[in-house]
């Protein structure tokens, strides 16, 4: 009698997880891809022409804030009939194609999770072009939202904690723990990480007075001037050359938030002076009124062999993932 029971009880269960629709339909499988991976499903005569222009002339623009032109996303095209299946798991996707109706969405976790897709749907390649210029800001930040949470999933795989960094500053953030303090003080931390084909990922944290940052159209000098002040006193560098902020490239100012907090945040390039040493920084200048001052989190890489889009959106990641008392 024992098997029967087995056997109507696991009926049971299917039938009800069935019946109700709940468990089954709920089930997403895990995304994969690696980081800014985007794949676009599209017929490959759309791919080749006026569609595929328009989406390659935005989601493979250079990325700001590099020494060198890398792409927003890498991408690769598939047809909408292969896109079935384990196909559908990427984390990031746009789907365009011909249609009777002209829409357009942006779905969480459609088929995978983590997971943003975009689905784009008009009667005429001119009116997918138009789509896809109307929303690519609203996809782009989309797309940039959910590699910033991902990357942050992947950091607390392996976290670090430093207790001084909430004792000092009232910071508390997520860092990898292949990050290590390189160099500390009162006033100045400097968390650095070794890569494997030589270089580093670093993290810089001090403060400044409210005062050293005025809100007008001086801020993005203000804050040039303090950066290469910090890097010029507290990096080491050989023969007396400093930590600075080269000027042949143009330097680009947003406005932002760290924990809900209005932040300048800052793209550019390092350099170190008259030597062959640069790399790209994203610098945040956090508004914290409560304690009198801006808190600066900054993250530069020095990497010459490799491409940096995604070791600078790891340490975006790691820097929006601050909590300030």
């Amino acid at each position: 009698m024992r098997p029967f029971y087995i056997v109507a009880f696991s009926l049971l269960v299917l039938f009800s997880c069935n019946s109700n629709g709940n468990k089954k339909s709920n089930y997403r499988q895990q995304s994969v891809g690696n980081i800014n991976s985007l794949r676009i499903i599209t017929p490959d005569e759309l791919w080749t022409d006026t569609v595929g222009e328009e989406i390659r002339k935005y989601f493979a623009a250079p990325t700001d804030g590099l020494p060198q032109d890398e792409p927003l996303f890498s991408m690769n095209q598939m047809k909408p009939s292969d896109f079935s299946g384990f196909m559908r798991s990427n984390r990031l996707f746009i789907h365009a194609t011909l249609g009777e109706n002209e829409s357009f969405k942006i779905a969480k976790d459609p088929y995978a999770r983590p997971q943003i897709g975009v689905i784009i749907v008009a009667k005429t390649k001119e009116g997918l072009v138009e789509l896809i210029s109307e929303n690519q800001e609203k996809i782009i930040e989309a797309f940039h939202k959910t590699e910033i949470k991902e990357r942050q999933r992947r950091t607390l795989i392996s976290p670090k904690k430093i207790d001084s960094l909430k004792e000092r500053f009232g910071l508390s953030i997520k860092i990898p723990s292949a990050y290590r303090i390189a160099s500390e003080s009162d006033n100045f931390y400097w968390l650095r990480k070794d890569l494997k084909n030589a270089g580093s990922t670093n993290i810089l944290i001090y403060e400044v007075p409210l005062h050293s940052i005025t809100n007008d159209s001086l801020v993005l000098s203000e804050i040039i001037k303090i950066r290469d002040e910090i890097g010029g006193g507290y990096l080491p560098v050989e023969d007396d050359a400093k930590f600075i902020t080269d000027q042949a490239f143009s330097t680009s100012l947003y406005h932002s938030e760290i924990d809900n907090k209005f932040a300048y945040e800052t793209k550019g390039i390092w350099e170190v002076e008259g030597a062959f040493m640069a790399g790209p920084f994203i610098n945040f200048a956090v508004y914290d009124k409560e304690n009198k001052r801006y808190l600066i989190l900054e993250g530069f890489t020095y990497a010459p062999t490799v491409g940096k889009r995604n070791l600078q959106l790891e340490l975006e990641s790691i820097i929006r993932s601050a909590k300030i008392n």
